[in-house]
């Protein structure tokens, strides 16, 4: 018999479930053969589904019963919110940018490149390679393996100029990322209850981890250049701060970088105040029309905190970053680390040196150099065409991310909901400021998945923006 005849008989058997009382025992295979001319496997096979079903169970040597019903009971966890009492701040479960993709999506709204713009065969190979050596099986140093650390401080000293001590090995300390090192380096520098500057708008990432830390943000308006020294001088006096957090290359979420006399008058300023500048070169790897200039290497004082990531340039899952400090601050950010992680995973640790160290990885960052760059101009290209109501603050130099500014009265809302209707994920611009927006901003991923689907989904865009403005 077909599998026409197994639900022939899953249907008639339903029906005589649904009047049978629990416990019953239905008739015995050799019955349900003759009673419905069918074959053992046929058979079976019903049985099989109505199982799966949770319908009835079989009893070896005892025979086929239909099971009793078990109503859920509710499982009441109120105890909890006296146990736990009410958090210091309520940090958001999810962001827009995590969000997984659907079937067909567009994803404009992540914040990860598409798998082509990695260096897919340098990562399988290091991978390999890091499995089959010692650091497969020991445990690497708390602040990191040597030769990685030397490593980080060799690519800061590449660019320090003369005149400027650069850091050693000895100032480097691995991540597992650099969310972790933004974590531990406000809670090691700033302190619970301390003020931190930040720019506004800035990565969503550090927002959070300030919240986690219990630090109190202070915004300062930032612009295609940076922000304005004047404004970081009057926050450093207004706020009493002796940190400041800042993204000088690329910025996310709008890909700004800091003109060369933005970057020392602010550096003097930090000086000035005997305060530290955090500095998060997240997008060290993605220069298009520009190469990344770490603040860091301007400073040989210890004023400059630099963290630097692996993560988005050779894989997502190669968690590799680093943290370069030097005196003190250097030894309370490592306290930290080794408190709420020990050390990072050897085996990531070699893969991602395996890889940067290669002949190759040169060799992939000039391609994705120009990869990106055809993207983000079809991407601009794109919504210049088709959504109008759009308006691109600046063409970033650099980065994954267009930023654009929606007409006063858009409504945000409305338009990602229309546009992921039409499978077009876009990402809010709200989750980029430390306090109210200065205005209705969506940012626009270039380094996704499909560059081909942009202009449809620039379409969709524009459609969504003109209903909801």
């Amino acid at each position: 018999m077909d599998n026409d005849s197994s639900s022939r008989i899953v249907s008639d058997l339903l029906d005589w479930i649904a009047e049978a009382p629990a416990g019953a025992k239905l008739p015995s295979t050799r019955a349900l053969v003759t009673r419905y001319n069918a074959s053992p496997v046929t058979v079976q096979k019903a049985i099989r589904t109505l199982t799966s079903r949770g319908l009835i169970e079989s009893r070896p040597g005892v025979g086929t019963f239909v099971r009793a019903v078990r109503m859920a009971r509710p499982l009441d966890y109120g105890w909890q919110t006296a146990a736990l009492r009410a958090p210091q701040s309520r940090l958001p479960s999810s962001t827009t940018t995590m969000r997984s993709t659907p079937h067909g999506g567009v994803a404009l709204h992540a914040g990860y490149p598409d798998r082509e713009l990695l260096p897919e065969r340098l990562i399988r190979s290091a991978l390999a390679r890091a499995a089959r050596s010692d650091a497969a099986l020991t445990r690497s140093p708390v602040p990191g393996l040597p030769e990685l650390q030397s490593w980080f401080a060799g690519e800061l000293a590449g660019a320090t100029p003369v005149g400027i001590t650069p850091p050693t090995a000895s100032d480097v300390i691995v991540l597992p990322g650099s969310q972790s090192g933004l974590s531990s380096t406000f809670r090691a520098l700033v302190t619970t209850g301390q003020p931190l500057l930040m720019e506004s708008p800035t990565y969503w990432g550090a927002i959070l981890a300030a919240a986690q830390a219990g630090v109190h943000v202070f915004p300062v308006p930032t612009g295609p250049t940076g922000p304005d020294p004047d404004e970081v001088a009057r926050a450093f006096e207004e706020s009493g701060a002796r940190a400041f957090y800042a993204q000088p290359n690329y910025a996310n979420p709008t890909g700004a970088q800091w003109s060369a006399d933005t970057t020392r008058r602010i550096l003097d300023i930090v000086q000035a105040h005997g305060a530290f500048l955090i500095e998060d070169d997240w997008a060290n790897d993605f220069g298009i029309t520009s190469t990344s200039v770490p603040v860091a290497t301007q400073d040989d004082a210890g004023h400059v905190v630099y963290i630097r990531s692996l993560t988005k340039s050779v894989s997502p899952a190669i968690r590799i970053a680093a943290v370069v400090a030097r005196g003190p601050a250097r030894e309370r950010i490592l306290a930290d680390r080794g408190a709420a992680a020990m050390y990072v995973s050897g085996v990531l640790q070699a893969a991602a040196l395996d890889i940067v160290t290669q002949p190759g990885w040169q060799t992939h960052l000039r391609g994705l150099r120009q990869q990106l760059r055809a993207r983000r101009d079809l991407l601009i290209d794109s919504v210049t065409e088709h959504a109008p109501l759009a308006d691109l603050t600046a063409v970033p130099p650099g980065g994954l991310n267009l930023w654009l500014r929606l007409p006063d009265t858009a409504d945000l809302d409305q338009l990602v909901r229309e546009c992921e209707r039409e499978n077009v994920l876009i990402a809010p611009g709200t989750e980029w400021f430390p306090a109210e927006p200065s205005g209705p901003f969506i940012r626009l991923n270039y380094s996704g998945a499909n560059p081909g689907a942009f202009p449809d989904a620039a379409r969709v865009i524009g459609r969504a923006l003109e209903r909801a403005t």
